[in-house]
């Protein structure tokens, strides 16, 4: 409805209800203007019928819904189902053309626009949690392994000679197989134990950046959020490292954004030396399905290198579904979820050293770790050699899902690579333990709920051991050591 249909609505209805009529679609229009003008999220959470308006004017931009058009190429946005394009909103084009995801398409007006202010969304958010100097980014439709592999691949056209990438251990699959798929070797750095900690080994860093020659190494990849007892790497060293041998730095930064530690980390390390990238996931920081990761920089032309590394357009539905949440919560909604998750953490922190307590157990000191705990399962291991893994499998069969269960000595070979004391991030860790993480969005009963059954499983060993009985064996189809996903 524009002026013209407003007007000629007042010969059929009241020209002043017409007129209340066109305020209410005013002030749907004022938010969008605002946010075309700005480029950034919204205080204030917008409700769902100014977002459903929103992407319905984006729509209709696109060529494949305008009235009347004749479409004879191979990639017209048709779709058979009416289901999907409801799903999709309509939007079918996608992002970006063959030579770069960020580009605009000529038919698909709408589409283009969505990908524009959803990084332009992404960026300013990314600036409020912390990494206040960022200069670009983009929204790209791969989980986070991936997305590392497009930053190796990127590096490999300005850095032709090198075939090293530096990385400091940290035992998730994808961040190790990131580099293969990109064709280079890992050379993988132990990290040190200090007190309960695993901590990056700078001078290990530094030296075998020596013995490899500077010119033969990619980059060095680093990363913040991780499961305890490892902590964040020191980035604020390897960024200084990076810059004295003028060699990039690749962060992964998978869950990174909740954390206000993580992104001061960053912006640190950027302040004080070299960060080329930090890649974050968007699941795990805005609570949308798997399937998106941000790329994120302060170099603007290297952003836009990666950007246009990426081969053919690519899905929306990252963008889209980013896009509406953050709109949906506003700059406060999201804050709120951020002030929220720390609260947990120390809730989290506090009920489970009383538990532990209890058992004889303790909460691993791990004060660098603002999101991951761990909690000692020594004297478990000592009840029985399957108790450990005994206990995984019972959280995983009492639907607690997340909670990782490390033995000692586990063996895992990834890629030809074979990693000693595998899920613990060292060849030899003091003792077994048990992870909980407070991420974005748990709640007060998700924590009690999860003490509640673990302390059901902690109870059923005391029994057993009190009457001298050993561990049952465990099915062959319930044995896991984690009670969820363990890498990604």
């Amino acid at each position: 409805m524009n002026v013209e249909n407003f007007g000629a609505s007042e010969r059929l209805v009241n020209a002043a209800y017409v007129r209340q009529g066109a305020q209410g679609r005013r002030a749907h229009e004022l938010r969008l203007r605002a946010l075309l003008e700005q480029g950034k999220c919204p205080e204030d959470g917008w409700d769902e019928s100014t977002i459903e308006l929103f992407l319905h004017e984006l729509a209709i931009m696109d060529s494949n819904n305008f009235l009347g058009n004749c479409g004879v190429g191979e990639r017209e946005g048709r779709v058979a189902s009416g289901m999907v394009a409801r799903r999709h909103y309509r939007l079918i084009h996608g992002i970006g053309r063959s030579g770069d995801i960020s580009a605009v398409q000529p038919k698909a007006a709408g589409s283009s626009l969505l990908n524009k202010l959803t990084n332009s969304v992404v960026l300013d958010i990314i600036k409020m949690a912390g990494v206040r100097t960022v200069t670009n980014c983009f929204v790209v439709p791969m989980a986070t392994g991936m997305s590392l592999t497009l930053c190796f691949l990127t590096l490999r056209h300005k850095r032709p000679k090198a075939k090293y990438i530096i990385w400091s251990r940290i035992d998730q699959k994808s961040c190790f197989k990131s580099m293969i798929t990109a064709g280079f070797e890992p050379v993988v750095i132990e990290n040190v134990l200090e007190g309960d900690e695993l901590r990056t080994d700078v001078k290990a860093v530094e030296a075998k950046i020596q013995d490899l020659g500077a010119e033969n190494v990619l980059c060095v990849h680093s990363t913040t959020s991780c499961f305890a007892p490892r902590v964040p790497d020191r980035l604020e060293e390897l960024a200084v490292i990076c810059s004295n041998y003028d060699i990039p730095h690749i962060v992964n930064n998978a869950y990174g954004v909740q954390s206000s530690k993580c992104m001061h980390l960053i912006q640190q390390g950027a302040r004080v030396g070299r960060i080329d990238a930090f890649i974050q996931s968007l699941d795990k920081n805005f609570m949308v399905p798997v399937g998106g990761a941000i790329i994120a920089g302060f170099n603007d032309s290297f952003i836009q290198d990666i950007s246009k590394m990426y081969p053919g357009r690519a899905s929306a539905s990252p963008s889209l579904d980013v896009l509406i949440t953050l709109l949906s919560l506003g700059e406060s909604g999201y804050r709120q979820l951020l002030k929220e998750r720390k609260e947990m953490f120390s809730y989290l922190s506090s009920q489970l050293r009383k538990l532990a307590e209890v058992y004889n157990e303790r909460l691993l000191n791990t004060p660098h770790n603002p999101i991951s705990l761990a909690m000692s399962l020594e004297n478990l291991d000592k009840h029985s050699d399957m108790a450990v893994t005994q206990l995984g499998s019972m959280l995983f069969t009492r639907q607690v899902s997340g909670a990782r269960v490390v033995p000692l000595g586990s063996l895992q070979t990834v890629n030809n690579y074979t990693f000693k004391g595998f899920m613990s991030h060292t060849n030899n860790y003091p003792c077994a333990y048990l992870n909980a993480a407070s991420a974005i969005g748990m709640k007060k009963q998700d924590v009690d709920l999860f003490l509640k059954r673990l302390d059901k499983c902690m109870k059923t060993f005391r029994k057993e051991k009190s009457n001298g009985k050993d561990v049952p064996e465990m099915d062959n189809c319930t044995k896991h050591t984690s009670a969820g996903e363990t890498e990604d």
